[in-house]
């Protein structure tokens, strides 16, 4: 009995070596459990900081211009002047015959504000454009008065495109946005979790009935239910839609490239890139120089593009955002259809047993 005692402590019986230890915890839950809570809390931080270096202080670099009239003039120079000088900026001038070539300019979006020097007057008339870029505009109309008194040019001050009354500060198109690319990547991730079983294009066709349901919802409570915007509804559902499809296709692309880390590289994509540059909150001439030219070739800064010119500038509309959402919703389709076999979810489909 004595030697079958000591027997049973033998191997079973001594401590694990740390390299035993080590695989034990490779195969349990706590290493993704370990991973993920580091990848969350470092998440927290950059998600933080990208909004903070593109929000929160934001300083213009160029603002395009218009200008018409006798903008040799003294009084016009002076005020030029002044107005790069306390914006620490350049004005970019771009000069227009009439004041009508200058207001369609500012509807085609390629200025954000329009510079009127009458022939023989020592004043100036600015019109800025709170529906092109509230921030701007903002900033704009507070160096204006400022640099007016101090150069003794007279500036009047209107606004060419205001906002509407339930969005006094022109953001509630960047939270429509907003909601469309979350939820849109979120509803991929819950079928991905819940309906793990649908084949490749029962995921794509899901996925594209939960976008235009979900966008016509989110554009029925913001305009039918809280009145905040009066959108052309039929043309910023589809804006919504597009947009909500496009953001679930990506993350299903990167769940087919990268599995259970598909979170990852969507997040930052999406969200630590993509919203901060989208120019919705801070317009683009506000953001740091690279954000504001890569922010338009993302889903969130095209879908706020698309949007913010159906409901302020209709009638010009471009095709450019929609370019670029179609472009990444074909780039995600294309690379999960090729893929599929990767991805974690899909069941096998069996041929019917022949009748006996």
């Amino acid at each position: 009995m004595g030697v079958m005692s000591d027997t049973s402590h033998g191997e079973h019986g001594r401590p694990p070596t740390p390299a035993e230890r080590w695989a034990a915890f490779r195969k349990s839950p706590f290493l993704p459990a370990t991973v993920l809570t580091l990848i969350i809390a470092a998440a927290a931080g950059l998600f933080a900081g990208s909004y903070t270096y593109a929000m929160a202080n934001p300083t213009p670099h160029t603002i395009p211009t218009a200008i018409v009239g006798a903008h040799d003039q003294p009084g016009a120079r002076r005020f030029v002047a002044g107005m790069e000088k306390a914006l620490a900026a350049s004005l970019k001038l771009r000069p227009y015959a009439t004041l009508g070539a200058a207001e369609e300019a500012v509807d085609d979006q390629k200025v954000f504000a329009v510079l009127d020097v009458p022939p023989g007057a020592n004043s100036v008339t600015l019109y800025v454009s709170a529906a092109t870029g509230a921030t701007v505009a903002q900033v704009l109309v507070e160096s204006a008065e400022k640099v007016g008194h101090a150069t003794g040019v007279p500036v009047a001050i209107h606004d060419l495109k205001p906002l509407q009354k339930g969005d006094p500060r022109g953001l509630a198109i960047f939270y429509i946005s907003l909601a469309a690319v979350i939820v849109g990547f979120v509803g991929a991730i819950q079928l991905s979790v819940q309906a793990s079983g649908l084949n490749p294009l029962e995921r794509i066709a899901f996925t594209a009935v939960y976008a235009l349901l979900g966008g016509f919802v989110i554009a029925a409570v913001v305009d039918w239910m809280l009145g905040a915007l009066h959108l052309p509804f039929v043309e910023s559902w589809m804006i919504l839609a597009l947009t909500m499809f496009t953001s679930g296709m990506v993350f299903t692309m990167f769940n087919t490239l990268f599995g259970r880390w598909a979170m990852i590289p969507t997040w930052s994509l999406m969200v630590l890139l993509g919203n901060p540059s989208s120019g919705g909150a801070v317009s683009w001439p506000l953001l740091p120089s690279a954000l504001g030219v890569i922010g338009r070739w993302l889903p969130p800064g095209a879908s706020v593009n698309a949007q913010h010119t159906a409901v302020y500038f209709s009638g010009h509309q471009h095709a450019f955002p929609f370019l670029v959402l179609a472009g990444w919703a074909v780039v995600s389709c294309a690379v999960f259809w090729t893929w599929r076999h990767r991805h974690p979810g899909g069941r096998e489909v069996r041929p019917a047993h022949a009748a006996p």
